[in-house]
């Protein structure tokens, strides 16, 4: 019965205008209890929002210049160390041509020396052969003068003139 009295396609006015005025004191009370209190809440979301959204920008650069400075080391750390190869390599040459230089150096003495002494040698060998042949050819004229010379004075003239001849010689 009840929804017989109530026709929804025909309203009260009185009904309408009770209902009207129920809705605004509602929608007052909530406008100052609840609405309020959720805008407030959805504005601080958008700020902290915006705030987040601030600080992943700030942290997107400084991750940019960070990733930029890195670069730029590894850069530069790779330029040291090209250096630093460039100068232990032209050291290792320096070394090996201060040690080419220095072996070929004592190589000359010694073949300086080697000279010095096989002239030394050949030198000495010679006065031997000299001594040597001179003594045999003394020995070989002193028998043949024997014969040929009888007088002691003729013997004395001929050696001191071989005496004469082998010290120009």
């Amino acid at each position: 019965m009840f929804l017989a009295s109530f026709p929804p396609l025909s309203p009260d006015p009185g009904q309408f205008l009770w209902t009207t005025i129920i809705f605004l004191v509602v929608w007052l009370v909530l406008g100052r209890t609840a609405f309020k209190p959720i805008a407030s809440g959805l504005k601080k979301r958008e700020d902290d929002i915006q705030d987040a959204l601030a600080a992943a920008e700030k942290a997107k650069a400084e991750m940019e210049e960070l990733q930029s400075k890195n670069d730029q080391l590894l850069k530069q750390a790779r330029e040291e160390r090209s250096a630093m190869l460039k100068e232990a390599k032209d050291a290792a040459d320096g070394i090996v041509k201060d040690a080419k230089e220095k072996a070929k150096v004592e190589a000359n003495q010694l073949v300086d020396n080697a000279r010095t002494e096989i002239e030394a040698q050949k030198a000495s060998a010679m006065r031997e052969v000299k001594q040597e042949v001179g003594a045999i050819a003394i020995d070989i004229a002193e028998q043949v003068m024997r014969k040929q010379l009888a007088e002691d004075k003729e013997q004395k003239e001929l050696v001191s003139r071989l005496v004469d001849q082998m010290g120009k010689n």
